[in-house]
């Protein structure tokens, strides 16, 4: 079955090197539409949600979510990154890391299920059994669509993801509006987070016709197990980080307090998300196909990161400085405790997007090892912030990791990225800190343009003020040199791609 042809065509990857340029170009373009309209269909979902619901709601919904997060890493175990990384790969290979995945993800639900009266035990909360339990297996359904959406990713195939992921989207979004307007409370949160597991799935194997054998020995995938197993623990560290600021919250303030904590959070890293999702899904691919060119790949990755500290140093300064108004446009008047969270958590536009561009590096080199020892230093050090900030309630926790994550844990990253490979740290650095100048801009005009408008409506302050702030940055870009390179660059990639569109449309 391993030569069957039909199962081949899934694993060659040597047609992309041709004119692996215009393909990236296009790839990144669909992707970014797909992103874009989930993104809209997202902040549909939370606005108008936000509205139905309470913040308890939402808090409950965030101390299950909390707890499933230690376990959510094995639902893929590092093994689809594996399969994308990966030069040469089988039928049996995939197949097996598919099992794998299952057994995995399977055992996760089972362990995440029988802890569900431990998890309302420690937050005093036994309405989370029920939740807990439901949620569960949305460990399992994510799990039969891993390596299925990692031979998409390898091949390129990001229009097929796309309709995975907008159909997907699009059903979880009905599911959850509609429960909530018929008074399901958090239970409309449930389903609208465990919809989308299932649609996905149902959807993904309707798209990828790659079906797997039944498991074999020695089909060579112990090396890629162990790239796996690096990065599994790697995101089970980075995940401890992630979820204890919620943990402790819920536990010492309760439902309520967490729930402002998470949707303030959810504001900023659900377009982070969005954002970075689609750059990830293809460039990693890319760069692991250049991993044996040196220049060529300091070359790409050059050109992709200093566009992302571009648009991050711009939304950064809008972000900080529009806090209010943006809260209280998205989620309404009731959560005007959650602007001062979101506030502090708009620092984080800028550390998040850099780390994460720093573990492609990891990724596509091979680097497990290395990640390994920079996500367990990188863990410790937020431990170390949250622990901080917790007396003074989410807001103290918001500011410290904030901090923290930029005046600590980035350098700590650009220097064992830097340590090795093509990219260096003085890179990285000189990358990140040429582009300031443009998050000054942003955020000085639309914070000065605030202090004209307070009297204003919050959503006439939102587009007066982010109008202000984005000229002004156009203004600096297109004066000052390096910002100007990139942003032309950008501009290039647009036309590049418009150019083979219509060469497509001719023929």
């Amino acid at each position: 079955m391993a030569d069957d042809p039909h199962q081949q065509k899934h694993f060659s990857t040597a047609h992309l090197l041709t004119n692996l340029r215009g393909r990236t170009i296009s790839s990144g373009v669909i992707t970014l539409i797909s992103q874009g309209m989930q993104f809209s269909l997202i902040m549909v979902s939370t606005m108008v949600m936000a509205r139905l619901l309470v913040p308890a709601d939402f808090g409950l919904l965030a101390m299950a979510m909390t707890a499933m997060g230690f376990l959510r890493v094995f639902k893929d175990a590092g093994l689809s990154t594996a399969t994308v990384q990966r030069d040469e790969i089988t039928h049996a290979q995939v197949s097996n890391l598919f099992w794998i995945n299952v057994a995995l993800s399977g055992v996760s639900s089972v362990v995440l299920a029988a802890c569900a009266p431990v998890i309302a035990w420690f937050y005093h909360e036994p309405r989370l059994i029920e939740i807990t339990v439901v949620m569960s297996a949305s460990f399992l359904l994510t799990g039969l669509g891993v390596q299925h959406l990692a031979l998409l990713n390898r091949q390129m195939r990001f229009k097929a993801i796309a309709v995975i992921q907008i159909g997907s989207q699009v059903i979880s979004v009905i599911v959850g509006i509609v429960m909530a307007w018929f008074n399901y409370g958090y239970w409309s949160l449930v389903w609208f987070q465990l919809s989308q597991p299932l649609a996905a799935l149902l959807l993904t194997w309707w798209v990828s016709s790659w079906r797997p054998q039944l498991p074999q020995r020695n089909t060579g995938v112990r090396s890629m197990l162990q790239f796996g197993v690096n990065l599994t623990v790697t995101s089970f560290i980075y995940s401890i980080a992630a979820g204890t600021d919620s943990l402790l919250i819920g536990k010492y303030y309760g439902a309520g307090p967490v729930g402002l904590y998470s949707r303030a959070g959810a504001l900023l890293r659900r377009p982070l998300d969005q954002f970075l999702t689609p750059i990830n899904a293809v460039f990693l691919p890319v760069l692991s196909r250049i991993q044996s060119e040196p220049e060529r790949y300091r070359r790409t990755f050059s050109q992709v990161y200093e566009a992302i500290v571009l648009g991050c140093s711009l939304f950064t300064g809008l972000f900080l400085a529009l806090s209010v108004p943006v809260t209280l446009v998205l989620l309404g008047p009731k959560w005007r405790d959650a602007a001062a969270i979101f506030g502090a958590f708009s620092l984080s536009a800028v550390y998040i997007p850099l780390t994460h561009v720093c573990g492609w590096l990891f990724e596509s080199q091979g680097r497990g090892k290395d990640a390994l020892v920079t996500s367990l230093v990188s863990t410790v050090l937020g431990l170390g912030a949250i622990v901080v900030g917790l007396p003074y309630g989410a807001v103290g926790v918001a500011v410290s990791v904030s901090i923290s994550g930029i005046l600590i844990q980035l350098p700590l990253f650009f220097y064992m990225v830097g340590r090795s490979g093509p990219v260096s740290a003085f890179a990285l650095w000189a990358g990140f800190l040429r582009h300031l100048p443009i998050f000054g801009a942003a955020y000085v005009a639309t914070a000065g343009l605030q202090t004209l408008v307070p009297s204003r409506s919050s959503l006439q302050q939102l587009l007066i003020c982010s109008s202000g702030g984005l000229v002004a940055a156009v203004i600096v870009i297109l004066l000052y040199p390096p910002s100007r390179r990139t942003a032309f660059g950008l501009v290039k990639i647009g036309r590049e791609f418009l150019g083979r569109r219509k060469n497509s449309a001719a023929i």
